[in-house]
């Protein structure tokens, strides 16, 4: 037990979970694979976090010449997506000793200014979104271990990438708007160069065009609610027949077809099914709800910093994409009318 009113120690740690205090430092600086079991670090953890144990990371830091700090480098948070991505992260880098520094690049996108005199003598390692992967070079976060979100693996930057499975998310919208009954398709895509909403217009494309008798025509928009409410309107009151479903690259995109819909008279989804892609807590607050691909932002965050934590101790990160699930909510029915 730890003495009262003093904190708690490492032998302290040692002496509730029966183990020596070698024991206890391998397992909380994240050094105990092969050398304790996994029964053994998962009772160090057990005891540290029921004496309210906190290692000395200053002074540890010193010895080791690392500050155990990772950077975040994420879009400007205009949506709670990426901070679900930063809770996650910063649970599992906590569970291993490392603190998260969020770093938003203040124009969303694009280059940003260095948050630390010199990023590579602060940091130990950096985990990025692909759209704002701009941002890396101002702050030499390229030139550190570097996990990549949202990236095309054949070209990433990173020594490391970890996706979501958009492909599939896109591919499950497709399925379910095409066994609606819908032929005549927008796309209401996000006007920013990055990697993943390349993905979703190439998914798209191929799934529509699979089926005979289909169109698609595309609408480009930043993603903000206004910009979608004028790039759809401008879409849906085009000449020749008008589509039946819109498919939105993100929910905020899908907020804002929601308001072209009613400005043209368009009631969603008796004329016009939409739907959105990340499952913002929007997507319920939008009158009918919205159907849309659950991301599971958290999970993301967590695979983000198990990857960058393998990076660090040279080992290869899990692979595979993070599963991703429609939602069926009341903006999709079958199309009305020829």
């Amino acid at each position: 037990m730890a003495r009262s009113g003093m904190r708690p120690t490492s032998r302290d740690v040692a002496q509730a979970a029966g183990v020596s205090q070698a024991a206890v430092s391998l397992v909380l600086g994240d050094k105990w694979r092969g050398r304790v079991s996994e029964a053994t670090a998962e009772r160090v953890r057990e005891a540290a976090r029921e004496l309210g144990y906190r290692p000395n990371l200053a002074a540890r830091n010193l010895r080791l010449g690392h500050t155990r700090t990772v950077l975040l480098v994420v879009p400007a948070l205009t949506t709670e997506f990426f901070a679900g991505v930063y809770t996650g992260a910063a649970r599992v880098a906590a569970d291993h000793g490392f603190g998260v520094v969020l770093y938003p690049s203040p124009e969303g996108i694009g280059p940003a200014r260095d948050p630390f005199a010199s990023a590579q003598a602060a940091l130990d390692g950096v985990i990025a979104s692909s759209m704002a992967a701009d941002a890396l070079s101002a702050i030499r976060g390229d030139q550190l271990p570097l996990v990549m979100l949202d990236s095309d693996p054949e070209g990433s930057l990173g020594a490391a990438t970890v996706n979501l499975d958009i492909t599939d998310g896109v591919r499950q919208v497709a399925e379910h708007l095409l066994d609606l009954g819908h032929r005549r398709f927008l796309h209401l895509a996000a006007d920013v160069p990055s990697w993943t909403f390349d993905v979703r217009a190439r998914e798209l494309a191929t799934r529509v065009a699979a089926v005979p008798g289909t169109s698609l025509r595309t609408a480009r928009a930043p993603i903000t609610i206004d910009d979608a409410r004028t790039a759809a309107e401008t879409a849906l009151s085009a000449p020749g027949p008008r589509p039946t479903a819109l498919v939105c690259d993100d929910d905020k995109l899908a907020a804002g077809a929601y308001k072209a819909a009613r400005r043209l008279g368009l009631r969603v989804p008796d004329d016009l099914s939409v739907t959105g892609l990340d499952d913002l807590a929007l997507a319920t607050a939008l009158d009918p709800e919205l159907t849309t691909v659950r991301l599971d932002a958290e999970l993301f965050g967590e695979h983000g910093m198990r990857a960058l934590l393998a990076v660090l101790d040279g080992r290869q990160p899990e692979g595979g994409d993070i599963p991703v699930e429609l939602v069926v909510r009341g903006s999709t029915a079958p199309p009305s009318g020829p």
